[in-house]
């Protein structure tokens, strides 16, 4: 009895799992990516003698499945998982730190929340109120869906600056909007998995090495190890429901000539790409794109002439800036300083010119980092990605497709 085969489509961190489960599952499997690399939005490239990340990218350790997909790849060991204990910086040099402690949630935040700087003692008592109250959100009521943050935070005695000293450091970062265009379920439910039902579910990792070397080249070792056929460059061009000279349920027509007949077929592509492509049949609204619209990031990346920041990440408050992670080790930055900024939701700084953003950010780092007021810097330039995630506003989750649709 032949095997069933599977064709998926898009090399992404999606199509790479798809693809090892299905491989995993004994199914014969095919997997298209249009470009010369897997790695989908978290990539790598050359610039300059530097090995560049498109952005700097995060994870917790309650992204389980992200998690467990490293290990897949044999890449366990080319990450850092560290405790959660984030340094925020001011303007005028005064460091807050947001860290757990070894007591059950959400006492673990506690201590950290009592001494935090950056905000009134009555500011961080509402905020402890607010988040014991936040854990009671039914992120999956819709009614809940259709609610914005920042109306939620303003009924739960948040003053502005608790709002941009806590709410918004956190959910900036992790919704890609802010608490005003964010749902209260998306954000309710990053609080609830990442902060208040496991004390150690916030600890945070990031790539030790560049993500080509874990989405790319550790993904192609892993799916050639598990038998999976990869056709890099190869976009599908159609997939249509119609059986297959030698069985398969459908055709999917590429661009590089080479028709498939597969049985099933798994679309790992972002909605504005998958929804053209899926059939008819499949019966998905194709109105799904526009409403779920998209948000952009933008990365800042600027190599100091010498060490500014002594910490490997850290968040601003009273800033434009909000994160900034040190990407020195690994990118062959050999002398002096390579910093990333990570600017979330930045729709306002999407079109502003490279020259622009270093004049207004510049200043601003220096003016969080004293080191920097002196140093030189040697290169600064953007990378931007225009539609980072869809936009988790309130509503979007009824217009997030399924997995599964009409078309078995």
């Amino acid at each position: 009895m032949s095997r069933a085969s599977v064709m998926v489509v898009g090399g992404g961190l999606a199509g790479i799992s798809a693809a090892l489960h299905c491989a995993r599952g004994g199914a014969e499997v095919t997997l298209l990516e249009a470009r010369g690399r897997l790695g989908g939005a978290a990539y790598s490239f050359t610039r300059g003698g530097l090995t560049v990340d498109n952005g700097q990218h995060v994870f917790l350790r309650c992204c389980t499945a992200y998690r467990e997909l490293l290990e897949q790849l044999g890449a366990g060991d080319l990450v850092t998982l560290q405790p959660l204990a984030v340094p925020v910086l001011s303007p005028g040099g005064t460091v807050g730190w947001l860290r757990r402690s070894n007591l059950p949630a959400p006492l673990h935040l506690a201590g950290s929340l009592l001494r935090y700087p950056h905000l009134g003692l009555r500011e961080r008592l509402a905020i402890a109120w607010a988040m014991e109250r936040l854990r009671a959100v039914d992120v999956d009521d819709p009614a809940n869906d259709r609610i914005a943050f920042g109306s939620w935070l303003r009924r739960h005695r948040q003053s502005p600056r608790a709002v941009e000293a806590m709410w918004e450091l956190i959910v900036r970062a992790t919704v890609n909007l802010t608490v005003e265009d964010a749902s209260l379920a998306q954000a309710a439910q990053v609080f609830q998995i990442g902060l208040l039902q496991d004390a150690a579910a916030g600890d945070i990792g990031w790539a030790a090495v560049p993500l080509g070397e874990i989405h790319d080249r550790a993904a192609q070792r892993a799916l050639e190890a598990a038998g999976v056929a990869v056709r890099l460059r190869s976009t599908a061009h159609t997939v249509t429901p119609e059986a297959g000279p030698d069985g398969g349920r459908f055709r999917v027509r590429a661009s590089d000539g080479v028709d498939a007949y597969p049985d099933a077929v798994i679309i790992a592509l972002p909605p504005s790409r998958a929804l053209p492509l899926a059939p008819p049949q499949a019966g998905l609204d194709r109105e799904i794109v526009a409403r779920l619209g998209a948000s952009p990031i933008i990365n800042l990346h600027v190599v100091y002439d010498r060490p500014v920041l002594a910490h490997p990440f850290a968040a601003g408050v009273g800033s434009p800036v909000q994160w900034v992670f040190d990407r020195t080790a690994g990118s062959g930055c050999a002398d002096g300083q390579y910093l990333a900024v990570s600017l979330s939701a930045a729709d306002a700084e999407l079109h502003t010119s490279a020259e622009e953003l270093r004049s207004r950010y510049t200043p601003a780092l220096a003016a969080l980092m004293p080191a920097a007021r002196t140093a030189v810097v040697r290169e600064f330039f953007v990378t931007r990605e225009h539609a980072a995630t869809f936009r988790a506003a309130p509503g979007a989750r009824a217009w997030r497709p399924p997995a599964r649709t009409r078309l078995p």
